[in-house]
């Protein structure tokens, strides 16, 4: 819940996040046309309906078909991140690491403030390894939920 709300907590997204995620989903190209490639192919116009007799009053045009979802690469921008990188990180089971291919404060109060943002279980946040094992799960997730491209068994 919400606190104060009585709402059920609302489900991180991209836009007009500020918080510490939106710095994640921004340094992976999140939002942006950069790094972003379409998730389905576009399809061609829907035939035009059969010609009907001209009338004077003209109907309105049909909207635009949504533009469809990008999905980002995230498994490669991270590979590129770690090869470039002269520490050995490994992004793909620490969260520290992952921060850190990111140019993001991994330092345990940066992480704390993203566990808490993201609804850790105060269970969890009492053991730093604990925290960072569910957190570095529900940030691959929570990636993966905004269009990120995600190994399933990065997931699980």
């Amino acid at each position: 819940m919400q606190p104060g709300t009585g709402a059920p907590p609302r489900e991180q997204r991209w836009e007009g996040d500020v918080g510490f995620f939106s710095k994640i989903l921004e340094k992976l190209g999140f939002g942006g046309e950069a790094e972003a490639a379409p998730a389905v192919p576009q399809r061609p116009p829907a035939p035009a309906p059969a010609a009907r007799p001209v009338s004077p009053v003209t109907e309105p045009a049909p909207p635009p078909p949504p533009a469809p979802v990008a999905v980002v690469d995230v498994v490669a921008q991270l590979e590129r991140r770690a090869a470039a990188n002269p520490q050995k990180l490994n992004w793909r089971t620490s969260i520290v690491d992952l921060l850190k291919l990111l140019e993001i404060d991994s330092s345990y109060g940066a992480r704390k403030e993203l566990a808490v943002e993201l609804g850790c279980p105060a269970e969890l946040m009492a053991e730093s390894a604990k925290m960072n094992m569910w957190l570095h799960k529900t940030v691959l997730q929570r990636i993966a939920d905004n269009g990120g491209n995600v190994p399933r068994d990065l997931l699980d």
